[in-house]
């Protein structure tokens, strides 16, 4: 270990933006066995790993960069398989800037350990090998629901199904996976790695009910007293609005309902054809991941221009520096520091372009960032036959929440205990839809830990 003075950091092989353009395959190769293990050698192995700690799932990354180096690829698939529900989605997805790799000790001039990479690279060559994650079977005699095929959700059946207990889980959609399979573009996430993943749970014991909307086809009641517990994962599916005139005129959407239709389209699902951009104008309002994935999702689909629109400068973007640089390769155009003021549109009713205010970065807010401040006189205008808004997500709260008595706050979040127990006994709650948008990473550590705390609550 720690050849970082002889080997650089090393980014996994990308495909030619020419070639990668043209479809929604993954852009990035997975990792050679000789890079990987030259990469993991990098690691310095820290007694105060910073990558463990800052990890939401605590993944034993040491441990696993040792035995990659060492090319004891069985080990660290376990090593890998044990923490994380499925390392294989977390290492192609996670924004590893902000999380281990953004607290690796080498990032101190010699550049971070490549770990979302070697994350990817252990789990495949594992796959090749005919390794699979380990699960008991059924050897209890309890049932839990999961409401919510999402990364919560899988989570939580992940773990249960490891105690033995066995899982029914219930979906809107046409596929399990939620927003990893409706919401994440392929070039990021190939969908068929979301559903060997759903496919090894449904191996395990868990019994998938799809295209069942709780609520409609089948009643949270009917669910609750078959069961013995319910774990909650329906996510964060509201999107934010920017409260501004025309802003639901035809034309202006949201980047949940586009990304998902669009990804229905590629699945040969019915979809709604109004969200088709090919040879449109397409503006996106936002900063952040989602907004890259729009772009580059336009950009696929044959728009004529993308272009995206965030308030404050590129230093400040929420999202992830490699999905920027991404989208930048890919032909996407960025304006800085400007804020929508009203869309404009045409006697049809028709979104022609939108009207944006000029800012400048003040004084910092309670959370370290800089406020924005609106420029007089600044206002131009913008051409768009699209306009797509990516402002992130807040909780949907449906109406067997309030009909059994499960608590939300104001933000419509569900409210929980310590072991993620919602206001009625019995029912859990993780991810988004307790704790509002956020990673993917996190939902799954939620989804986890609820899993944890039902396990120990039905079999002691």
């Amino acid at each position: 270990m720690q050849n970082f003075v002889n080997e650089e950091r090393c980014e996994p092989r990308k495909r030619s933006t020419g070639d990668r353009v043209k479809d929604f395959k993954e852009i990035y190769e997975v990792l050679s066995k000789e890079d990987a293990s030259l990469q993991a050698d990098r690691c310095i192995q820290c007694g105060d790993p910073f990558c463990h700690s800052k990890c939401p799932l605590h993944n034993y990354i040491p441990f696993w960069l040792k035995a990659t180096s060492a090319m004891k690829r069985d080990l660290a698939f376990n090593l890998s398989n044990e923490t994380n529900p499925y390392p294989e989605i977390t290492g192609r997805i996670c924004p590893q800037d902000r999380l281990c790799e953004g607290d690796c000790t080498l990032n101190d001039g010699h550049g971070a350990i490549t770990i979302g990479a070697i994350e990817t690279f252990i789990s495949e060559e594992g796959f090749k090998k005919g390794l699979k994650p380990s699960f008991p079977g059924i050897t209890t005699k309890k049932k839990v629901a999961v409401i919510g095929a999402g990364p919560a959700g899988l989570a939580c059946a992940t773990y249960l199904l490891r105690a033995g207990i066995a899982v029914s889980m219930y979906d809107k959609q046409n596929r399990a996976g939620g927003l990893l399979t409706y919401g994440i573009p392929g070039f990021k996430l190939d969908k068929d790695v979301v559903a060997r993943r759903v496919r090894w749970l449904q191996d395990a014991g868990m019994d998938l009910h799809a295209n069942t909307h709780v609520g409609k086809e089948i009643s949270f009641d009917e669910i609750a007293h078959s069961h013995d517990a319910l774990f909650l994962g329906i996510g964060a599916e509201s999107p934010r609005k920017a409260n501004i005139a025309n802003e639901n005129a035809n034309g202006v959407f949201m980047a949940i309902d586009f990304l998902r239709s669009i990804q229905k389209k590629l699945f040969n699902e019915s979809y709604d054809k109004k969200f088709e951009v090919k040879g449109k104008n397409v503006v996106v309002i936002g900063g952040g991941d989602t907004a890259m994935d729009c772009l580059r999702t336009s950009i696929r689909e044959g728009a004529k221009s993308v272009t995206c629109l965030y308030r404050r400068d590129k230093y400040n973007m929420p999202g992830s520096k490699k999905e920027f640089k991404n989208a930048i390769e890919e032909g996407a155009e960025f304006v800085y520091n400007v804020t929508p003021k009203e869309i404009l549109v045409n006697s049809e009713g028709q979104a022609i372009g939108i009207d944006m205010h000029k800012t400048i970065l003040g004084a910092k807010d309670a959370n370290c960032r800089q406020c924005v401040e609106i420029v007089k006189g600044g206002d131009f205008r913008v051409d768009a036959d699209v306009i797509i808004f990516a402002l992130g997500f807040t909780p949907a709260v449906p109406t067997f929440l309030a009909e059994n008595g499960i608590e939300v706050n104001k933000s419509g979040c569900i409210v929980v205990n310590h072991e993620y127990q919602t206001s009625k006994s019995g029912v859990y709650a993780g991810g988004d839809c307790k704790r509002g948008s956020d990673l993917v990473v996190t939902a799954a550590k939620e989804g986890k830990e609820a899993a944890l705390s039902i396990i120990k609550k039905l079999l002691g």
